[in-house]
């Protein structure tokens, strides 16, 4: 019998606060898509993302409490830029050097979206509300399950697969966003002030995808987020299988 597929996720850390920790949705909805969850503690060390990496069969990024590093994509500190974390940043650049060197699957959620477009090349909006022009709020004071803004979605993508939509609604809960895309990523979904809400690896062979919104949040009676889940998990499966 196959066994289930081990989906590594980037745990967060308080800067004030020796401990690593997550939010329990993560887990709940990589185990409900058929996967196992392994939570993934911030050690910035290459063999230790090469040692994790031989067994996990997909990796998920996390959202995080802090900001990229700008000096990461060449840049000096915006006033308004939040903690910085280097141990988050590190571990999370040591562990998509190794999902693109071993072709594992990676699912890059909020803070995950903004550090994968880094690693390849791009930069980011440092603070949205005084960088974007006519930016809409995209750190929501709602609920947390609530659906705060729209996005539309380009056709001829994973994401529009998924969604059977041209436009929906996501929650959002950054202040940061990708600003120049990386020349291997290709976006496929926009909120209305033209931020980007989701991006694809252009080579279609490799499952990349990453979303600025928390699919985690709320994936219990959410059709999109169970579909996202699924697939990543599914993709994670058919490595299980080839090891077989």
């Amino acid at each position: 019998m196959t066994r289930k597929p081990l989906i590594g996720i980037s745990c967060r850390m308080n800067v004030d606060r020796d401990r690593f920790y997550l939010r329990k949705h993560y887990s709940e909805a990589v185990f409900h898509a058929g996967g196992v969850p392994v939570l993934l503690p911030l050690i910035p060390e290459k063999d230790f993302a090469r040692e994790l990496m031989k067994d996990l069969d997909g990796v998920i990024l996390s959202g995080s409490n802090s900001d990229v590093d700008p000096h990461l994509y060449g840049e000096e500190p915006h006033p308004r830029i939040g903690t910085i974390m280097s141990r988050r940043d590190q571990t999370d650049l040591y562990l998509i050097e190794e999902v693109f060197r071993r072709q594992k699957p990676l699912l890059a959620i909020c803070f995950g979206i903004q550090i994968l477009n880094v690693f390849l090349g791009g930069t980011l909006w440092q603070d949205i509300d005084s960088q974007v022009k006519g930016a809409v709020k995209h750190s929501q004071s709602s609920l947390e399950d609530y659906k705060s803004h729209g996005i539309k979605v380009r056709m001829k993508s994973l994401l529009y697969e998924l969604a059977q939509q041209k436009e929906l609604r996501v929650n959002s809960y950054h202040h940061q966003a990708i600003h120049k895309v990386a020349v291997s990523l290709r976006p496929v979904a926009q909120a209305p002030d033209g931020v980007v809400e989701s991006v694809e690896l252009r080579n279609a062979k490799h499952f990349v995808l990453g979303v600025q919104w928390h699919p985690e949040i709320g994936w219990e009676n959410d059709e999109l987020s169970q579909k996202i889940f699924f697939r990543f998990v599914e993709v994670a499966s058919d490595g299980v299988s080839k090891k077989v």
